[in-house]
């Protein structure tokens, strides 16, 4: 009985979300495979489909492995991106893994400073960071310097104006999937690891095709989520205006008792009724800041599963030699329940 060839556990795996991709994946993979074959590392490529719509799956499925094995996995529905990039690290098996949207607006040329990083100088973690933001509206820029000054100010982490394009050390992955939050903020987390670690300057590239699939709220979900995940400022910030109102109060009374003291009428009716409706705006607006801390507790102790596993699909690279030719052994693996 002829014997099965071992497959040799990937140096290199490249980890990439995918939600409504489906003209960036042949394109993606040419890509990659060129950045690949200058690393001469055995690589393996993990697509995560997001729960697309637009025939991202079919896409895939009908992709080869070429200098790399390709694994592919298919969510049930949309979990997000923070969801989808977990799902991708989670079933990563090389001592580094770089994680980077396949929109081509990550450019694949700087894996290879990344592994020159990590390899010879060192780095655990090997971040980038955006120095030109490319085609984004202002409006959008505006959101992100907001955000970023935000977690900055009040996380004790310093994210910079770091992207989800990065790489981690298995050391690094293996801290980070000791985390087990629900909702997961993957710059945050990576930022808050620690470990050796570095950055390296982008600009972002034109979109080689199609349009960004993110819409105003679906961002300002991510940054309600993130922010309320990551930090406990904004409790700490109601707690100052409650503690602020309080001392407004105490003033008032007193010189409240004063002029009664002194048998002088108290006036000021439209004051107090605009007093009343500040002070009711900002109960409420705390309450509201409460209630997002009080779901998301509710989120983590209903211990659902943070995705759900459609289909899966692996075409496996055997790296009996360093990038030789021989077979490509393909297996496919379906309807997963």
């Amino acid at each position: 009985m002829q014997s099965v060839p071992q497959i040799d556990k990937p140096t290199l795996s490249i980890v990439v979300p995918l939600f409504n991709e489906r003209q960036h994946v042949p394109l993606l993979l040419e890509a990659l495979s060129e950045v690949i074959s200058t690393i001469e590392l055995p690589a393996e490529l993990i697509l995560v489909d997001d729960g697309s719509t637009d025939g991202t799956w079919e896409s895939i499925s009908r992709q080869d492995a070429q200098i790399f094995s390709l694994r592919a996995v298919r969510l049930s529905r949309n979990f997000g991106k923070e969801g989808a990039i977990r799902v991708g690290i989670e079933s990563a098996e090389g001592d580094a893994v770089v994680i980077m949207d396949g929109d081509l607006q990550h450019p694949p040329q700087l894996i290879v400073e990344m592994i020159r990083l990590w390899r010879d100088e060192g780095f655990e973690i090997v971040d980038t960071v955006k120095k030109e933001r490319g085609e984004e509206s202002l409006f959008y820029k505006f959101c992100a310097k907001a955000f970023y000054w935000l977690i900055n100010k009040f996380s004790g982490v310093n994210l910079k104006s770091s992207s989800d394009f990065k790489l981690l050390d298995r050391k690094a992955v293996e801290a980070l999937l000791t985390m087990r939050e629900s909702t997961m903020f993957f710059r945050g987390m990576t930022a808050w690891l620690g470990f050796k670690h570095t950055a390296i300057p982008f600009s972002v590239p034109k979109r080689v095709a199609g349009k960004s699939s993110w819409t105003f709220r679906g961002l300002a979900k991510l940054f309600l989520d993130n922010i309320v995940s990551f930090s406990s400022v904004p409790l700490q910030i109601v707690s100052a205006v409650g503690a602020l109102f309080l001392l407004f109060a105490l003033g008032l009374a007193v010189q409240t008792l004063s002029l009664y003291a002194r048998g002088e009428a108290v006036t000021g009716f439209t004051s107090v009724i605009l007093l009343q409706l500040i002070i009711g705006s900002c109960v409420l607006l705390g309450l509201g800041v409460i209630g997002m801390y009080v779901a998301t507790i509710y989120e983590e102790v209903k211990g659902r599963p943070r995705y759900i596993v459609s289909e899966k699909i692996t075409r496996e690279r055997l790296f009996k030699t360093k990038y030789s030719d021989d077979s490509l052994d393909s297996q496919q693996v379906g309807n997963i329940g």
